[in-house]
């Protein structure tokens, strides 16, 4: 039974995220948290959190061990856009689009044979 835990409105874009979500998929959990620890990325640090915080509901409501489980997906949506603007030449405005990210982390526990 897969584990889903959802992070919504992260305030980074989601190309950014995808670069460390490409990275995660498919690795244990343990190594992933490694990894996460000395990546030199801004989206690692939520996605420590949010990979912390889904081993905690893998071990108290599911009683799976922190060794059984891995990434099985992470899907990375775009979210609501925060739009501003800015003054320019003329009377006319500049446009600034921030872009935040929903992030859905998928855990589940490894076969036998693999």
């Amino acid at each position: 039974m897969p584990i889903v835990v959802k992070l919504n409105r992260l305030n980074i874009a989601p190309r950014k995220v995808r670069i460390v979500a490409k990275a995660l998929k498919g690795l244990p959990v343990v190594k992933a948290e490694k990894h996460l620890i000395f990546l030199n990325k801004r989206s690692a640090k939520p996605f420590l959190k949010l990979l912390r915080h889904s081993i905690d509901v893998a071990e108290k409501q599911h009683n799976l061990k922190k060794e059984d489980l891995y990434i099985k997906n992470i899907i990375v949506n775009e979210g609501p856009k925060y739009k501003r603007y800015y003054p320019m030449s003329r009377g006319h405005i500049g446009r600034i689009v921030k872009r935040t990210s929903h992030i859905q982390l998928i855990l589940d526990k490894k076969e036998n044979g693999s």
